[in-house]
Parts: C-alpha cells; structure tokens; sequence
C-alpha cells in the first residue's frame, strides 16, 4: 500500500499542476519557461515521472498563483519523517481528499488542534523529550490544518464525544482557545461539527478513534489508531462496515445547530476558571 498510495499521491499532484496550468491558459513549455526548467520536465511533473524538487515547485505556486499549494503538497509527500510510521501513509493521502470524516472519543481530531493544545498531547505522551522534538511534531500537525484553509478544501465533518469538551487538556485557558478554535471553524462553515452527547450511551468502536477518507477518482480509506500502531484500510467490506459504525455514530449525536452552542459553553466555562486562577 505504501508504493501505490505515495505514487497515486504524485500523480493527483502532476494531474493538479496540468489542470491549473491548463486553467492558466499555459502550455507545458510557457511554463517551463517561466520556472526554469524545460516543457518537457513540466510534462513529466504532470505524468508523476519524475518528481519536481522544492524550488520548482515555489516558483510553480509563483507562476500559477496558486498560494503554495504545490509547496505544502511537495512537503507532505517527501517529508514523512515528522510523523509516525504507522501514520504517515494516512497524513500523506489527507491532501488527497474529497472529504473527511472523523470521530474521536477523548481528543480533539489533529486537523482541528491548536499548537497550544497538540504541545500538551506531545508533552503527556513524552514528558522527557527535547524541546526541538516537540516542536518538531506540533508544527507537523499544524501544517496538516492547512488543508481546510485551502480554496478547495476538501468537506470535513468531525464528530467529537463530549468527553472531548470535558477532558482538560494542558489547562483551562488551553480548552477555552481549542474549543474556541473549534467554534470558529463551524462558524464559518470550514467544518461540520457534531458532538455526541455523554447522555447517548454505548456507541460504535468505543473509545477508539476513526477518519473515512473519500476521493474523487479512488475508492475511500479508513483509518483507525491503537497503542503505537495504526491501521490505513482500503478492503471494501471492512470500510462498509467502519462507514455503518460512523453513521450509527452520526444518527446518534447531536445536530450541528445544537452542537455549537455546547462546545462554545464549555469554552466559557474555561474561560471562566481561567481567569479566575
């Protein structure tokens, strides 16, 4: 799985740069031209033949205005070193995406974390590592957010168990800017929030964690986490069965309308204790 879904990577990333050049009004050789190397290369760059290297690519999102897409892209698919093995075939096909869907039990999803907050999640797990190290691992995980910043984002829809909202992790001014983060993406309509309430009882895969993947041209993916492992599943039967569990899931839990007034009053019950202590 590791070679096909890394190629399959390269080629959405030439079949991304051929339609935006193509939507530029640029043939392969004007654009060449533009960043310096020959049309020929653009084309292999296009065919997933060969793979352009960092300066080629800044000058591609200079040449084609495309606001360091094919930057963060290219970073994403070489630099798998600041993730763990087990999940670095996941963080690699997250670009990829038509949408995203998510549920956590007891932690904020990583794309919707704060720096403030993944630093607590580094700390806790890791209470003796270097500070480079931990820095190291929260950029990482910010640089996937940037995903749901992008024009053509894909659709994320993040189910949280309100023992999410309830765990407070690395304090209370930390839960009030996370769930405040939060807040703001659903406000904006960058995210489609729900939270299943404490009262729902047993659910699907309880106390695990899952994300279904889709894309436009392959079939979806699931993912789910253990201790120091991951799973990446791409049997068709076996994700049926995690998409089934996810809309027993989603039947359950609140709808957004009631949802975002819960993660905004426990932000200010955070931000209440903060400022108080």
């Amino acid at each position: 799985m590791a070679n096909t879904s890394r190629h399959a990577a390269w080629e959405f990333w030439g079949t991304e740069l051929k339609r935006r050049r193509e939507d530029a009004g640029l043939t392969q050789e004007l654009l060449g031209r533009m960043v310096f190397v020959s049309g020929g290369y653009i084309g292999q760059f296009e065919q997933a033949i060969r793979k352009p290297q960092l300066d080629v690519a800044v000058r591609i999102d200079d040449a084609l205005q495309t606001e360091g897409f094919f930057e963060r892209t290219w970073r994403k698919l070489i630099d798998d070193r600041r993730y763990a093995d087990y999940f670095a075939k996941t963080a690699e096909l997250e670009p990829l995406t038509t949408k995203i869907c998510d549920f956590e039990s007891m932690i904020v999803p990583g794309l919707l974390q704060t720096a403030a907050y993944a630093r607590a999640i580094m700390l806790t797990g890791n209470p003796f590592a270097p500070d480079e190290y931990v820095e190291e691992k929260v950029r990482a995980r910010l640089d996937r957010a940037v995903i749901l910043k992008d024009a053509t984002r894909p659709g994320y829809w993040p189910i949280l168990h309100e023992a999410v909202l309830r765990v407070p992790v690395g304090g209370s001014a930390v839960m009030a800017d996370q769930l405040e983060h939060i807040a703001r993406l659903a406000r904006e309509r960058k995210i489609l929030l729900q939270v299943l309430p404490l009262a729902a009882g047993p659910y699907p895969f309880m106390g695990k964690m899952l994300t279904l993947l889709e894309f436009d041209d392959a079939p979806p993916v699931a993912y789910t986490e253990g201790v120091y492992s991951g799973n990446l599943l791409d049997d068709p039967a076996i994700v049926k069965r995690v998409r089934e569990g996810y809309d027993l899931i989603r039947a359950a839990a609140l709808p957004p309308e009631a949802s975002l007034p819960l993660i905004e009053s426990a932000a200010e019950d955070y931000r209440q204790c903060a400022s108080t202590t």
